[in-house]
């Protein structure tokens, strides 16, 4: 752990930013005191993959095949799901 005065601070506040940037943590002192420490921010977590829909027209295609149902096949099944 690196530690830097507060006049250095002052001064030369670009090279305590790069010891922080760098990933060390530095002590501030004041008379001899450390009175803060300055560290990196946490490594933020990896964003999650995006989530990808199956792909439906595939699935049915493979399911079904070309084969198409009359239109009156399907209003009798959708007729007995309404009880």
């Amino acid at each position: 752990m690196k530690t830097a005065n507060v006049s250095q601070l002052r001064r030369d506040f670009g090279s305590v930013l790069e010891w922080i940037a760098d990933g060390q943590q530095v002590e501030i002192v004041k008379r001899g005191k450390v009175v803060a420490i300055l560290s990196p921010p946490p490594i933020p977590p990896a964003k999650p993959k995006p989530f990808k829909l199956p792909d439906f027209a595939a699935r049915r295609k493979r399911i079904f095949g070309n084969r198409v149902l009359p239109g009156s096949i399907v209003a009798e099944e959708r007729a007995g799901y309404r009880r």
